[in-house]
């Protein structure tokens, strides 16, 4: 009896256990960019093989780049899985690419005191502003309508062709996301056009988003028994009993945050140029060798992932290669400062991106100029060392040695010796064995010698 009252309790703590829903709490902080994006999407995926109930995305993100930004908006669209984006704790925001993944979600709910919008493409919103001074500041419930949106004298221009296909553009696709989920597509559209922003309280008033929650438990109780369309399937969500999971990124995702970094990926290609070429001027060494092709391939492979601008690369590959010239071949500084030049501006031109967290940092780039132009400096310093420097090997600097007679002179002819070795010699008076002579001139493997004074 008591094995069989043991076995009914087992069964029914099984039965709760397997009840239970499973939710992943996957953070996404900072820029979105190359690494966030792979690693969400493979999160998502990794979520369907592990029949995963609700994932949801814990965003705190300023913005970042639009192809990353479209990647993970693809995977949330095509998974299986429902996806909820809470954008909290408080103080959070969902910026610029981030308006964009929150409108794209199954649930969009957001903590109190948190905020989302300015969601226009970076190069047409002017030059980025530090954070707490950009879009949304220039949204301020002062200029605001009543519908929450911003006047429309405070629309951002497009001058350009190109300008109004890329913000028109975008505009159709955040449209286009906010009516997937029956959202505010009209505020969705301001967010493009004027950079406009809202918080929380006010999203929820204009139907931009679902809840204003403070914690994931308190969504998924919110979200439990409501119908969402994942997929293009209409999906009950039932969540309760939950088992939490926090997910934490992968080495894989760690390294890539750290290689995609453009400051990291700058410095590595760096490395691993100046390392094969101290490898091919040194043969043999090894270590520059192998050092420098896993930090040019590691460049290579972050800098592919990113909004590179080839004419800016050409520019630093250019400047590269000038100042080593000048090392080669020294040109008194031509080569090397007109590579210092190409150099920066390579550098400075080498991400295509408007946004901060995608640029090379200045003072990066000053530092690495400033000691190329040392280099070359100290470089030119000791080539005119050299060129001043008399003369201390070779046959310049035979005159005014002095030898001695190995046989008699006849006809101003002789042979003479001179550190161990027999030269022939000419000449003007008559010199015998043993004679010392000063070395006047050399001509081929001829020596003009004069009778040493006697002291």
């Amino acid at each position: 009896m008591r094995l069989l009252l043991l076995w009914l309790m087992s069964l029914l703590l099984f039965a709760g256990q397997t009840l239970a829903s499973t939710i992943w709490v996957i953070p996404v902080k900072g820029p979105i960019g190359p690494a966030v994006s792979d690693y969400l999407s493979r999160e998502i995926q990794q979520a369907h093989v592990n029949d995963v109930s609700l994932v949801i995305l814990k965003m705190d993100t300023p913005g970042g780049l639009d192809s990353a930004m479209r990647d993970i908006i693809h995977s949330i669209t095509t998974s299986s899985v429902p996806i909820a984006t809470w954008v909290g704790p408080s103080g959070a925001r969902a910026a610029s690419a981030g308006t964009y993944i929150l409108l794209a979600s199954h649930v969009a709910a957001m903590a109190e005191a948190t905020n989302l919008g300015a969601a226009t493409p970076v190069a047409l919103g002017g030059s980025p502003k530090p954070p707490g001074t950009s879009d949304e500041a220039d949204n301020s419930s002062s200029n605001k309508t009543k519908d929450g949106t911003s006047d429309k004298n405070q629309q951002v221009p497009a001058k350009t062709a190109m300008e109004k296909k890329v913000i028109n553009d975008a505009k159709a696709y955040i449209k286009g996301l906010a009516k997937l989920h029956n959202r505010n597509a009209e505020w969705a559209e301001k967010a493009v056009s004027e950079a406009a922003s809202l918080d929380a309280i006010e999203a929820l008033e204009l139907n931009v988003i679902d809840y204003v929650v403070n914690t994931p438990n308190e969504l998924v109780a919110a979200i439990e028994g409501i119908t969402v369309t994942v997929n293009n399937q209409q999906v009950t969500l039932s969540l309760l009993p939950a088992n939490y999971e926090q997910r934490i990124p992968d080495w894989r995702a760690e390294m890539l945050a750290v290689i995609t970094n453009p400051n990291v990926a700058y410095i590595l290609m760096l490395i691993g140029i100046y390392g094969l070429l101290l490898e091919f001027y040194n043969p043999g060494i090894g270590l520059p060798g192998v050092l420098g092709g896993i930090c040019l391939l590691l460049a290579m492979y972050s800098l592919q992932m990113m909004p590179v601008n080839y004419a800016g690369l050409a520019l630093l590959l250019l400047g590269i290669a000038l100042m080593i010239a000048e090392a080669f071949n020294p040109s008194f500084g031509v080569l090397g400062l007109g590579g210092v030049v190409a150099f920066v501006l390579g550098s400075i031109f080498l991400m295509d991106s408007d946004l901060p967290s995608f640029q090379i940092a200045i003072p990066l780039i000053l530092g690495v100029a400033i000691f190329s132009a040392a280099l070359i400096i100290i470089t030119l310093g000791m080539l005119m060392k050299v060129r001043n420097r008399r003369v201390t090997t070779g046959l310049e600097t035979y005159p005014g040695k002095t030898a001695i007679v190995s046989e008699d002179f006849i006809n101003g002819k002789g042979r003479v010796q001179l550190d161990g070795a027999l030269w022939h010699a000419l000449g003007n008076t008559e010199l015998k064995h043993g004679d010392k002579v000063t070395i006047e001139s050399i001509n081929g493997l001829t020596l003009t010698v004069s009778p040493s004074a006697k002291k």
